[in-house]
């Protein structure tokens, strides 16, 4: 039996539209963010640097969870979006080290 697509609704279709424009942009961040990272893991294990820096990641939490809550986003989950995406990072980092 086949189904019938749901009729049109304008408003909603503007509001997807958006949420995959914002969504398209937030990969072409990280993907760039990450390309900056791996530079930075190329030269912590050239110039023998641990691959984590416990005190800068706490430092940019603080600061991100701030910035979350003057943006209206809850802090938490922006601590683990964050945390999240450092953990990946320090992964590469060692990778790039031959850990």
């Amino acid at each position: 039996m086949a189904t019938t697509a749901p009729p049109a609704n304008p408003v909603l279709d503007g509001f997807r539209k958006s949420i995959d424009n914002i969504d398209a942009a937030l990969i072409h961040m990280l993907a760039e963010r990450f390309r900056i990272t791996q530079a930075v893991g190329e030269y912590k294990a050239k110039t023998q640097l641990p691959p984590a820096d416990p005190n800068r990641e706490a430092r940019q939490i603080e600061r991100l969870r701030k910035l979350a809550i003057d943006a209206d986003l809850d802090p938490e989950f922006s601590e683990k979006f964050i945390r999240f995406v450092i953990d990946e990072v320090i992964r590469h980092h060692r990778k790039a080290r031959g850990e």
